[in-house]
């Protein structure tokens, strides 16, 4: 494994590198879905002053989604228009939905770009079969795959032309209920830098070929092989993993994973879109797909508003007041009040990655201590004026019992700067009990726009206040205090990821009390049951590498507070470690990136 060179890094990325309320009245009419029609139906409203019209459910998708079957012409020009357009618009505002009908599609190479997701609609994967490729690769970046993020590829079969499909990718890029009929690399051509990355619920019949990359988190799966692990290579429920091995070779392996729920998506009944919601699973193991019908439940699309375009916060909330869902498509969404999911089930589904702007210094989503709502597939963009907090699940003191039916989060992502200014003072927090955040990225930008100490300032990424919390596949990054602080009891987190921030000026800055600064994943002095497997944590102070960080883990010296499998690395030598948690762990020093490893804590 090569060391960082001067100016990058391998999580973050460098330092350099980021429907309005109706008022006319509308008859059940048909509007065309990329060749399908759905049925949008409206109630007649009067146009008076303080009256609100209904917010009809199902409708046309909107431009940015593009929907193919096996008879369409030119879908591989299509393909490589929307990649040339998104392959290095790091924070763009394109936004695309790639759907492919069930059937078969022959010599396709889809590229994905930035904020392009590429989705079957069958109930299987299976139903959709690519005899081709689903790429991503890093010629846009010079061969380093460490800022390809927001993509992903859902619910598609694929038989690569060449035996092996490449998915190069880093944060933010999921590869869900995926059949791959071949091998998967996950490394860049050359093999050249990556830091990812996520794939649940999917089955690769050949190898997993992680090369590069230096950590990756695989759930619910099966695989025929596993070829490497660099620093932390995380598997839970997976058919064919490796055995557990860190740190040599750093392979952290649970047989099941205690509570899993897959991500909803839309698929084809017929003519009609619906979502398919899957069933919550206990100690799962493999996919939930490939014998039988899968379990869980279907809504009609009709029962979902369908946000796009001119959408205000005013007209989704008057929705969810109606007892609708929500279905976001892709586009960029400022709301000047908060989204309030208060309904029991609720189900808000994004497709290419759409994205809330919070203006004023609002919250951008809030959902109350109620069970079963299910947030997926969205990103977060801080606002220029800071918001107390970007997502709430929860109100402060939340106790309601959900562990029938929790809340869930998956794909659900939050981002303070990098497209432009933008402030929190903490940007996720978890109040109610059982909630299963699934596969999250929460990111202070290091790079792009509006980036600097004070500039896109967040103290805190997740606030975890809430017992009973499941977090599986847990990135959180470059925070300027505690990246993931832990309150709740009885909490567990089955893989983590995270670096400090790089632009930390001096120690001072970093200072927490007499604590040479603030650890990365922090567990509240007052709780006493919380239990981590595989979890890493990474330092490039550049700007001051003299910097010391005291420590990437901080908890309570108690029993039932267990971690199994940690790391710290300073990347290139850019600052260093003292300890990897508390005062426990070997120091890391020099330029060598080799990490500082506890197999066990207590």
């Amino acid at each position: 494994m090569r060391v960082p060179p001067t100016g990058a890094s391998d999580g973050g990325g460098t330092p350099s590198r980021r429907r309005v309320l109706a008022t006319a009245t509308a008859a059940a009419v048909a509007v065309p879905v990329g060749g399908m029609l759905a049925h949008s139906q409206a109630t007649a409203a009067p146009g008076r002053s303080g009256v609100k019209a209904d917010v009809p459910g199902g409708g046309d998708l909107g431009p940015n989604v593009i929907v193919f079957d096996p008879s369409t012409p030119g879908i591989q020009g299509k393909l490589d228009e929307i990649f040339k357009e998104q392959e290095s618009a790091q924070f763009g505002g394109g936004r695309y939905a790639l759907l492919f009908k069930p059937g078969t599609y022959d010599g396709l190479n889809a590229q994905l770009g930035f904020y392009t997701s590429i989705m079957g609609l069958g109930l299987s994967p299976d139903d959709t079969q690519i005899n081709g490729d689903v790429t991503v690769d890093a010629g846009w970046f010079d061969g380093n795959a460490t800022q390809n993020f927001w993509r992903s590829a859902e619910n598609l079969a694929l038989t690569p032309v060449n035996g092996t499909n490449r998915f190069a990718v880093s944060q933010a890029a999921p590869f869900r209920r995926m059949h791959v009929k071949g091998n998967l690399n996950l490394a860049p051509d050359g093999y050249g830098w990556a830091s990812g990355g996520y794939i649940a619920d999917s089955r690769i019949d050949g190898e997993v070929q992680p090369y590069s990359q230096q950590q990756w988190y695989i759930r619910d799966s099966a695989v025929g092989g596993w070829l490497n692990g660099v620093w932390n290579m995380v598997f839970s429920g997976v058919d064919g993993a490796p055995a557990q091995g860190f740190p040599d070779p750093p392979y952290t392996t649970l047989d099941t994973t205690p509570l899993s729920r897959e991500k909803p998506f839309l698929y084809l009944d017929g003519d009609a879109y619906k979502v398919f919601l899957p069933a919550l699973r206990t100690d799962a193991k493999g996919t939930t797909w490939g014998s039988g019908t899968p379990k869980g439940e279907s809504r009609s699309l009709d029962e979902f508003y369908v946000v796009k375009g001119d959408a205000t916060a005013a007209t989704i909330n008057e929705a969810l007041e109606q007892g609708l869902n929500l279905l976001f498509t892709p586009g960029v969404y400022h709301v000047d009040q908060p989204i309030e999911i208060k309904r029991e089930g609720t189900v808000v589904l994004g497709i290419g990655y759409p994205t809330i702007i919070p203006d004023n210094g609002v919250t951008a989503m809030k959902v109350a201590d109620v069970d079963g709502v299910r947030l997926a597939g969205i990103l977060i963009d801080a606002g220029t004026e800071n918001s107390e907090t970007l997502l709430e699940v929860g109100p402060e003191g939340a106790s309601a019992d959900h562990s029938g039916n929790p809340i869930s989060l998956q794909d659900v992502f939050i981002r303070i700067g990098g497209a432009g200014p933008g402030k929190a003072t903490t940007s996720m927090v978890v109040n109610s009990r059982h909630t299963i955040v699934d596969h999250t990225w929460v990111w202070r930008a290091d790079h792009g726009d509006g980036v600097g100490w004070d500039t896109n300032r967040c103290d805190y990424g997740v606030v975890v206040n809430g017992d009973d919390v499941l977090a599986t596949g847990l990135f959180v990054e470059h925070f300027n205090k505690y990246d993931v602080q832990w309150k709740g009891e009885r909490g567990r987190t089955i893989f983590f990821q995270s670096e400090k921030a790089y632009d930390a000026p001096n120690q001072e800055a970093i200072q927490n009390g007499d604590i040479r600064g603030y650890a990365a994943y922090k567990v509240d002095d007052s709780v006493t049951e919380h239990e981590g497997w595989g979890l890493g944590n990474y330092c490039y102070y550049n700007v001051d590498p003299t910097i010391i960080q005291e420590h990437g883990f901080a908890a309570p010296n108690t029993p039932n507070v267990k971690f199994h499998n940690l790391l710290v690395v300073s990347l290139g030598g850019e600052g260093q470690y003292a300890h990897v948690i508390n005062d426990i762990g070997d120091p890391t020093s020099g330029t060598d990136t080799i990490p500082s490893t506890v197999v066990s804590y207590p």
